[in-house]
């Protein structure tokens, strides 16, 4: 069949669209069937259902008038009879539809501009679909433009095939960008918006120092050697910990190249900012201590379950280890994931010398002992009243100058102390109206019951609905900075563990579960880790 000069127009103009667009060809041929079945309907009626088809070899052009079978005709232009049906085509049955084919037809100047509107509509969404699916499937790349312009300080970028943002706060400080100038960046988001999809890039985020080093060390991009974490203060420090897979390569001098030249291009994309290369370690204190580079650390205290960590220096290196207005210490929290207390030699000393005066003053005033004694158990390591009225008297007695009688003395007017602490522990909480079956909740204290009973707990159906959280506490960390949030038990040194017990129990007693439910949960969780 030979093509005419309009068919084989439309046939051009659909291919040409469909490359300027980076779109499908058969979108842009079915955006003006669809276009043509609008213009069909202004002119047959809008209730006429009709369906144009356009041939994506020939570009032969149907229109067609489809009726639906029906027992009664109640819409003429859009139903058929069953037995008119069967006139046409004696297989019909009702629910089919019968196709009448309709003559060419002129469009009108109006008729053809609304079928301009619907083609440019059909395809714009078409082309913002195809920019959205290629550029969801990049965050976390890394992507070359060049600067098409300049809004309030963001920057919109042009990608070749679609349009980003880089918006001013995701900038390097000091960083100006005028028309047509080139520029890298991350793609940290994309989002479909009603105004298309947004792509949003970013030159402060950590992983675009991540993804400049992956680019610039082969061993990186080869898996040898891990980025384990970065942190940034763009466009002044960073610090980065890294480890090898490989023994027999340095993953620090790696990174550095040589005489800098690896780290060097990645400082030059980033303006000139500063790179700590730390070696990662598993072991948290000794990572820590690499992380304080180029301070000097004396000693480190973990505590695990704040994960949070003290750090001692010496009195000369503590502006080293804090950094101009605290950036070192603040990017090793950030690179460490531990909230880092940095104390000087001379602080800690004086922090000792007062938890042994208080300690000593302790024991003086619970025990009714003179300074002598009290300041030798606190120098024994005894910290708590009812460490030296439970512990093995044997232990009390070994000391020197303590015989056994001193021993059991001193352990006789612990017990007493804390016998009548509890005393008055109970007398508060039955004022607070804490009901006595809250003691049957296994590890819970009368010390315990008093806080819960300022907290408005009174009864065992209380205390069930706590929260773990709402007991040992929570963080949250913001801005590369953890915030502790206090439990109601958080003064009494509670687990995690222990306070999920305490609401199980409680749960259980108060009838919310069966032991049944925790053998089944149990089990569901045993199967999950055995596949």
């Amino acid at each position: 069949m030979a093509v005419s000069a309009n068919r084989l127009e439309l046939l051009q103009i659909a291919d040409a669209v469909a490359r300027e667009k980076s779109i499908d060809k058969q979108i842009v041929i079915a955006a003006m069937a669809d276009a043509i079945q609008k213009a069909a309907r202004s002119r047959y009626g809008q209730e006429t259902n009709i369906r144009a088809d356009i041939n994506p070899n020939t570009g032969e052009m149907k229109l067609q008038r489809l009726l639906e079978v029906v027992d009664t005709v109640e819409e003429y232009a859009r139903e058929i009879s069953i037995d008119d049906a069967r006139h046409r085509n004696p297989d019909a049955q009702v629910g089919d539809f019968i196709a009448e084919l309709l003559p060419p037809m002129d469009f009108g100047r109006i008729a053809a501009q609304s079928a301009k509107q619907v083609i440019v509509q059909k395809v714009r969404e078409a082309e913002r679909d195809r920019q959205y699916d290629e550029y969801r499937d990049r965050v976390g790349e890394i992507v070359n433009g060049s600067v098409k312009r300049v809004e309030y300080g963001n920057v919109i970028v042009d990608l070749g095939r679609g349009e980003a943002i880089i918006r001013r706060d995701e900038l390097i400080p000091r960083e100006n960008y005028k028309y047509g100038d080139r520029v890298r960046a991350y793609v940290y988001d994309v989002r479909r918006e009603q105004r298309g999809p947004q792509i949003f890039l970013s030159r402060t985020h950590p992983q675009f120092m991540a993804k400049l080093f992956t680019m610039e060390v082969p061993e990186i991009y080869d898996g040898i050697i891990e980025i384990k974490s970065v942190a940034r203060d763009p466009g002044s420090r960073a610090k980065i910990a890294v480890i090898s897979r490989d023994s027999s390569i340095d993953p620090v001098g790696a990174c550095v190249g040589m005489r800098g030249s690896r780290v060097q291009a990645v400082v030059g994309e980033l303006q000139g900012e500063k790179i700590d290369i730390i070696p990662w370690s598993q072991d948290a204190a000794a990572f820590i201590v690499n992380a304080l580079q180029p301070a000097e650390v004396a000693k480190v205290v973990l505590d695990e379950d704040a994960e949070r960590i003290e750090v001692v220096v010496p009195d000369d290196q503590l502006s080293l280890a804090i950094g101009r207005r605290g950036q070192n210490v603040r990017l090793a929290s950030q690179l460490t994931g531990w909230d880092i207390d940095i104390l000087t030699e001379e602080e800690e000393s004086q922090r000792r010398q007062k938890e042994f005066v208080e300690r000593s003053n302790l024991f003086m005033d619970a025990l009714n002992v003179d300074e002598m004694v009290g300041q030798v158990l606190a120098s024994e390591g005894f910290t708590s009243v009812e460490e030296v009225a439970y512990v093995d008297s044997d232990e009390i007695a070994s000391i020197d100058g303590f015989d056994e009688d001193t021993a059991s003395e001193i352990q006789e007017r612990a017990r007493e102390h804390l016998e009548r602490i509890e005393a008055e522990y109970d007398e508060k909480r039955r004022a607070l109206g804490v009901q006595d079956e809250l003691r049957e909740i296994p590890g819970i204290t009368t010390a315990m019951l008093v806080a819960v009973g300022e907290d408005d707990v009174k009864t065992v159906e209380d205390f069930a609905g706590y929260a773990v959280d709402d007991l040992v506490g929570w963080k949250e960390r913001k801005d590369g900075e953890t915030k502790m949030f206090e439990g109601v038990l958080s003064p009494f040194g509670v687990t995690r563990a222990d306070a999920e017990q305490m609401v199980v129990a409680a749960r259980l007693k108060a009838g919310w579960i069966t032991e049944e439910d925790l053998a089944a949960e149990a089990e569901a969780e045993d199967e999950t880790e055995g596949a």
